[in-house]
């Protein structure tokens, strides 16, 4: 079993930056495949960004490159997220999710097996 244990989110002015944590249980945390989803009030909850096990391969939705990045310490048992220049259609619960023993990066919420509790994201105009 892993548990995963998101922090980080909070209220924000557009044009701001938040970083989000999800700190993961387990031994073995450097072969979980790791990503990042959000859903939106009344929207369906939807892909953000994801992590190969080692960090050498991301990839981030549309809607949020080069504004957000995905990252991870191993030896912290951690994966993070970097949302710089914050838009009020990024408010959202945020969600890290583990795909244990995959080596590359997954963006369907199927193919994760383990979910966190989520972090409210609110950003203000």
């Amino acid at each position: 079993q892993v548990q995963l244990v998101e922090s980080g989110g909070g209220s924000v002015q557009a044009g701001g930056s938040l970083r989000l944590s999800c700190a993961a249980s387990g031994r073995t945390f450097s072969t979980y495949g790791m990503g990042w989803f959000r859903q939106a009030p009344g929207k369906e909850r939807e892909f953000v960004a994801a992590i190969s096990w080692s960090g050498d391969s991301t990839y981030c939705a549309d809607s949020v490159k080069g504004r957000f990045t995905i990252s991870r310490d191993n030896a912290k048992n951690t994966v993070y997220l970097r949302m710089n220049r914050l838009k009020p259609e990024d408010t959202a619960v945020y969600y890290c999710a583990a795909a244990v023993g995959v080596i590359g990066v997954l963006i369907l919420e199927l193919d994760y097996d383990y979910w966190g509790q989520g972090t409210q994201v609110t950003v203000s105009s």
